[in-house]
């Protein structure tokens, strides 16, 4: 038995000696990417329903959008001025100081929570949504890009499993904490006894813990070799000719023209998108049953973080034992086809009434986080600079808030629908969306293997 236990940490934590202290201070500057977004994105919600009211969530959503597209382009701008650690510096410490401003005006009387008169015209309630929202493209994002620019596609499918485990412990921890201080028995309730203290003390613990990024960065561009963070050497090679040619800077629309000349962006883009759609329609269900089973703004808060700490805790146990030797064994292709074919399992289940709507959405996302977000971000891998950072900002942007648009639409439509017509409706959209997507994954997985089989850089040549 002691042998088998062995084994099966040998093989878990079976690092090279150089690729150690890599993994680590990746895997840290993971666990407070996450453990920060954790709490601010599931704060997000139960805030602006508070200050602005639920009516309005999905203006808020279009409002993202539309304030997403000059983020975008200053974001281009950037990555053409600076370093690829750089980036993460400049939008870590932006989100930190940020979030401690939000922290600050919540306690306002008129502006924050104090003033209990939900209203359109609550500015706070707008930029708080506005700013949560770009998060995930501009600190999520921006960590994937640098981590899938100073790793190769061997390392990837060694380390990516272990790596996202690390921030699996860090949203564990961080929704645990806040289910803790918003339920009614919080042991510190003493120090923060009203709902208002305690969503203060969240935001500025989300924004301290970003902060914290810069330095575990800095650490590993101080005390790894160069060497070792070349990440996929042919684009690597490519890159330092462009520099030494003159031609880095590609302009603030780079990465949207890839769309049109890689279909293979658009593939990755297909992974969010759908993936995104679903979760979307089943979210929106999750914010009623909140509602429904809470009697204050903390109770309300404290149900998303529990279903969301045991969301990261099963994703935790994915990304650990089921990640790596899932892309090992069967690579990057059949993985990227096992996504769709889960999740449309787990849709099976809830239509057919084996499970409730809950357990498939922290299923779900717990597949997402701890499998399908390794999985996809290996895709960057054998790209360009402008594919890594700025055509990858254009994914996760506008793949998740057009999804989301798209799945609030069907949300609207379905509640027009008569009681008898809305199990075929959501039959329909789910069989519809999980068989384009299967599709999309096999043409992907295919041409992501091929890309690395001969040593190709996606983004150099027209195709």
């Amino acid at each position: 038995m002691g042998l088998r236990v062995a084994n099966l940490f040998k093989s878990l934590f079976n690092v090279e000696p150089h690729e150690r202290l890599k993994l680590l201070l990746l895997s840290l500057t993971f666990f407070f990417v996450i453990a920060s977004y954790t709490i601010i994105k599931e704060l997000k919600d139960s805030i602006f329903v508070a200050v602005v009211g639920k009516g309005y969530v999905p203006y808020a959503k279009f409002l993202s959008m539309a304030l997403l597209v000059p983020a975008i382009l200053f974001y281009a701008l950037l990555v053409d001025r600076l370093r690829r650690y750089q980036l993460l510096y400049v939008y870590s410490i932006f989100y930190g100081l940020m979030g401690l401003v939000f922290a600050i005006l919540i306690n306002h009387p008129t502006i924050g929570l104090p003033n209990t008169d939900a209203s359109l015209y609550r500015l706070f309630g707008w930029f708080f949504y506005v700013f949560v929202e770009g998060y995930s493209p501009f600190m999520v994002s921006v960590f994937w890009a640098f981590a899938n620019s100073v790793t190769d596609p061997i390392e990837a499918k060694k380390n990516y499993g272990l790596m996202v485990s690390g921030s699996k412990l860090g949203g564990m921890l961080s929704a645990g904490f806040a289910w803790i201080i918003l339920s009614h028995s919080n042991p510190f309730a003493h120090y923060v006894n009203s709902d208002i203290a305690r969503h203060q003390l969240l935001l500025t613990f989300s924004a301290l813990m970003v902060l914290a990024v810069p330095i575990f960065i800095r650490l590993l561009i101080k005390n790894v070799a160069g060497r070792y963070l070349h990440g996929y050497e042919a684009a690597y090679r490519i890159e330092k000719e462009r520099r030494k040619a003159g031609e880095e800077k590609t302009g603030l629309f780079a990465g949207l023209s890839m769309f049109i000349k890689y279909p293979y962006i658009l593939g990755i883009f297909c992974m969010v998108f759908f993936y995104e759609m679903i979760n979307t329609v089943l979210s929106y269900q999750r914010i009623g049953i909140a509602q429904a089973n809470s009697s204050s703004m903390a109770e309300f808060s404290a149900y998303f973080f529990k279903i969301i700490f045991f969301t990261h805790m099963i994703g935790f146990l994915i990304s650990l034992l089921g990640t790596k030797t899932l892309l090992r064994k069967l690579g990057e292709r059949t993985c990227l086809i096992l996504i769709p074919i889960c999740t449309g399992l787990l849709l099976l289940m809830f239509m057919l009434g084996y499970a409730n709507l809950i357990a498939v959405f922290m299923v779900m996302r717990a597949i997402n986080y701890g499998f399908s977000y390794p999985v996809r971000e290996s895709l960057y891998i054998p790209t360009v600079k402008e594919i890594k950072f700025k055509s990858k900002s254009w994914i996760d942007a506008f793949g998740t808030k057009f999804a989301k648009t798209g799945g609030s639409s069907f949300n609207v439509f379905a509640e027009y629908l008569g009681s008898n017509l809305v199990f075929l409706a959501y039959s329909c959209f789910f069989a519809a969306i999980i068989g384009i997507w299967f599709v999309a994954a096999l043409l992907l997985g295919k041409r992501f293997e091929k890309a690395v089989a001969r040593n190709e850089v996606i983004g150099a040549q027209k195709e």
